[in-house]
This record gives structure tokens, C-alpha cells and sequence, in this order.
């Protein structure tokens, strides 16, 4: 049905009464069509404004963390010609610019694109592994032996471990200790340097303080059929050639690394999460950016469960935003496609979700 619209007509001669008021009708589709073409322009525009306020944001983005790196990295470089008091000191500055660097990293994800990303995090880690070795040169570890103990005659297994990485980036030290309690193996990592973990260890139950590894870097590396409890909130946890095992792990104040691990449990919030080659996995997560996989299937998601004693002190220290959870918020670089959900990874349905876990 045409619309009836209302005119003003200037000079209207055939009754002889100028400016008079008509009513003309005009068809609905004209109206509709009309209607459709505005619409269009003002979504041209928005879509404008808004790719230039992305590409604003990430041409700052871009700005500020080059030139962040830059300052850091030159920090980094004179170190060396420092003394050890001075080194000290350096090494910390540029332990709390990387923290910085990293949550400004992540408080950019929603607006960089995936190689400005995967860019931005490949040179945060870089920074990260010079500062660890950095941090070996200037603060050589002791010497490290077994302490001799008495014989012991009970149940109890006192395990002895000794662990390192093949990385300049994970070395570590570890000493083993008789746990308190019945079939229970805590192993404790060497306290003078600013790295602890467990490592070549098989079918144990290992536990770590919160005294032991807080806001140090945390390495758990070629472990098979271990229950490993973190009390406390490192800096961050790195997490390679692991495999049946369950991991359960305190706030992680900037990132989580994942690699080479099959079969097993985890669990932990972060600011950062970036998985690769890893299959037949489940991880009850809080990050606070997106988490990232690559090279991995058959890994499912749910939301962080786990809790112990003195957690919200640690969430305080490690400064996570308790409130901001994208656990099902995961971006897969193997996975292009936007309109298809990845066939890599998927979550975990509310009825096989793990609440307790004693």
C-alpha cells in the first residue's frame, strides 16, 4: 500500500490558492528503498571510522612497544660491563619494563592482527630468554652437590633429583627433600637463583610453596605420570615434554608457555597462554588476553577450578584481573578460517568438568 506523505506546494494554480497543503502519495517501496540506501551510508561510514581508529591504535601500539623494546634491550646490552651490585639492580628494572611490555601486549590483542601478534610475542620471549641468560652471567649460581643424609627407614620414597634444561634460558638446580606425609615427594628447587622446577622426574607427586616460587620463572620439563601442585603465584611457567600428568598451577603474573605435551591435566590463571605441539589435553584456564594454540589437536578448554589456601593473596600479588576470564576465547594459528570453529580444539562440556581435584 503506497504511503500517504505530506507536501508543502509552493504555487499551486488550479484552485487558485497559493501555498496550499496537499497530500501526495509516494509508493512504499521508494520509501523502503530510500530508507535502505541511507543505511548503507551510515554503515560505509562507521566501517570507516572505525578501520581508521583500529589502524590508529595499532600504529601506536606498534610505536610505543618498539620503542619500549629498543630501551630495554639497550639495558640489557651494558649490563655485562657492569659489577654485580649494579647488575643486580638493572636486572630487576628490566624484569618489571618486561612484565610492563607484556601486559601492554596483552591489553592490545583485541585490535592487532595475527602476525602483529605473533610478532610482538615472539620478541617479548626473546627479551625474556636474554634477560634469564643475562641474569646467569651476572649472578653465577653456587656450585651445587647432594648434602649427605642419615640413612632413612621409612615408608616414605625420598627421591633425589637433579634437573636442567638444554636452554641457556632454563637452567636450574634441584635438591630433593622427604615430604611430610605418607607416599609424598616434594622436590625443592635451588633458592639462589631466580628459576625453580622439576625436571626427568616419573610417576611422583611433587609440590612446590608459595616462598619457593614466588614471582620467580618456573620450569616443569620432562615429567611423566606426576601430580604437581604449585602453591603460590610464579612469574611465569614454562611447561615442556610433559606427559600424562596433571598440573595445577597458582596465578601466573605474565604468560604460560606450553610445549610438546600429551595426555594431561592442567590448570592456572595468567595473563597470556601460548600452547604449541600439544595433543589430548585439558586446560581449566583464566587468562586475561586470548589464549593461543599452534600444532595442536584434540585440546579441550574449560574454565580455572582449582583453588587451595591463600589464593586470593596470591591473585592480589600477581595482579590477574579476577573478573576478566576469556578461557573460551581461543585463537589457533593453524585455524584461518573465521567462519568455522577449528576442529583442533574444543570445550570441555559442563557435565565432564573437573571441580574436585584432591
Amino acid at each position: 500500500m503506497d504511503a500517504p506523505v505530506t507536501l508543502d506546494i509552493g504555487a499551486c494554480h488550479q484552485n487558485g490558492n497559493v501555498g496550499q497543503t496537499v497530500a501526495v502519495k509516494i509508493p512504499d517501496r521508494l520509501l523502503k528503498r530510500e530508507q535502505e540506501r541511507l543505511e548503507a551510508v551510515e554503515r560505509r561510514k562507521e566501517a570507516k571510522e572505525s578501520q581508521a581508529v583500529t589502524e590508529e591504535k595499532s600504529d601506536f601500539f606498534t610505536c610505543s612497544f618498539n620503542a619500549e623494546k629498543a630501551a630495554i634491550e639497550e639495558m640489557l646490552s651494558g649490563c655485562s660491563e657492569l659489577d654485580r651490585d649494579k647488575a643486580v639492580h638493572v636486572l630487576e628494572t628490566v624484569t618489571s619494563k618486561i612484565q610492563t611490555l607484556q601486559k601492554f601486549l596483552n591489553d592490545s590483542v583485541v585490535f592487532l592482527t595475527q602476525y602483529e601478534l605473533r610478532q610482538a610475542q615472539a620478541a617479548v620471549q626473546r627479551l625474556q630468554c636474554t634477560l634469564a641468560e643475562m641474569r646467569d652471567q651476572a649472578l653465577p649460581k653456587k656450585k651445587f652437590t647432594f648434602r649427605s643424609r642419615p640413612t632413612v627407614t621409612t615408608k616414605s620414597d625420598v627421591t633425589q633429583v637433579s634437573s636442567t634444561s638444554g636452554s641457556q634460558c632454563s637452567k636450574m638446580e634441584n635438591d630433593s627433600h622427604d615430604a611430610r606425609g605418607s607416599g609424598h615427594t616434594a622436590i625443592n628447587g635451588y633458592t639462589g637463583g631466580e628459576q625453580c622446577g622439576f625436571s626427568n622426574v616419573d610417576s611422583k607427586i611433587l609440590t612446590k610453596g608459595e616462598e619457593e616460587i614466588r614471582q620467580r620463572d618456573v620450569l616443569l620439563t620432562h615429567l611423566s605420570n606426576c601430580k604437581v601442585r604449585l602453591l603460590g603465584c610464579p612469574s611465569t611457567l614454562h611447561i615442556k615434554h610433559v606427559r600424562n600428568s596433571q598440573i595445577l598451577c597458582g596465578p601466573v603474573s605474565s604468560s604460560v608457555f606450553v610445549d610438546q605435551v600429551s595426555g594431561c591435566n592442567l590448570a592456572f590463571p595468567c595473563q597470556q597462554l601460548r600452547t604449541h605441539n600439544t595433543t589430548d589435553t585439558d586446560v581449566y584456564l583464566h587468562v586475561t588476553s586470548r589464549a593461543i594454540i599452534e600444532d595442536c589437536s584434540r585440546v579441550r578448554f574449560a574454565p580455572f577450578s582449582w583453588s587451595y589456601p591463600g589464593m586470593d593473596t596470591d591473585f592480589e600479588v600477581s595482579g590477574l584481573d579476577r573478573d576478566r576470564n576469556n578461557w573460551s576465547l581461543i585463537d589457533d594459528f593453524n585455524w584461518l578460517a573465521a567462519d568455522t570453529p577449528s576442529p583442533n580444539w574444543t570445550l570441555i562440556p559442563e557435565a565432564e568438568r573437573r571441580s574436585n581435584w584432591d
